[in-house]
């Protein structure tokens, strides 16, 4: 398999940082003024603010809003390299990694991929749930959920529409609470103006917490405070 190319060999320690998320990116920065080679790698060309998914879900917020390109936090950067790129096998014995667009050795090399859905076994869920770790996901959702008004209002099985009008949520944490919210504001101040024929007082939003509180992790005054 070929080598990377345009990542010149300059006699400098490189730095291989796998993934452009917070972890990625501030490392990345951090080590801006130190007399390594830094390479980035992500399978996007853009950083995605994760705390704000649930508004792009929600139609509150554009995609564009909470992403940024990777290649402007590094304009004018020699020593630092970007690719897009997907991470395909680690070779630790020669100190080398295989992607989709080629190898590429390194002497420290970072993992700052990110996390997955998290179904905890629970093959039920993942067949049947839609996830929100990407913005490509937070994007799927909110199509879904406007796509299913859209089907409430041609619908005259009142069951069906009360199906499509119900919202499950799995996980009180913070994602999940913030969602919630957000559906409810949808549901009390903006819906009804898109949707008039549609009676918003059958929209039901359901969060299943495994923990006794929603936002467990927090504070208790938080907590509390969430569950409100």
């Amino acid at each position: 398999m070929k080598n990377i190319a345009g990542i010149p060999e300059n006699g400098k320690k490189r730095v291989v940082i796998v993934g452009g998320g917070f972890g990625g990116l501030k490392l990345a920065k951090s080590l801006k003024k130190s007399d390594f080679q830094i390479v980035l790698i992500d399978k996007n060309n853009y950083h995605q603010f994760q705390p704000l998914f649930y508004q792009v879900a929600t139609a509150g917020l554009e995609p564009s809003a909470i992403s940024f390109p990777l290649r402007k936090a590094f304009q004018n950067q020699q020593h630092i390299h970007f690719r897009i790129a997907g991470l395909e096998k680690v070779d630790a014995e020669s100190q080398a990694i295989h992607t989709d667009i080629g190898v590429l050795k390194y002497d420290y090399l970072v993992l700052a991929i990110g996390a997955d859905t998290n179904y905890f076994g629970n093959q039920n869920i993942k067949r049947h749930a839609t996830p929100m770790k990407s913005l490509g996901e937070a994007i799927n959702l909110r199509n879904t959920i406007l796509t299913n008004f859209e089907k409430a209002l041609n619908e005259t099985d009142e069951k069906v529409v009360n199906s499509l009008l119900n919202f499950v949520i799995v996980g009180g944490g913070p994602t999940g609470t913030e969602l919630a919210g957000a559906l409810a504001e949808m549901r009390n101040y903006i819906l009804p103006k898109d949707y008039p024929e549609l009676d918003f007082s059958r929209m039901k939003i359901y969060i299943l917490e495994a923990a006794a509180k929603v936002l467990n992790g927090y504070s208790e005054a938080s907590s509390v405070k969430g569950k409100k």
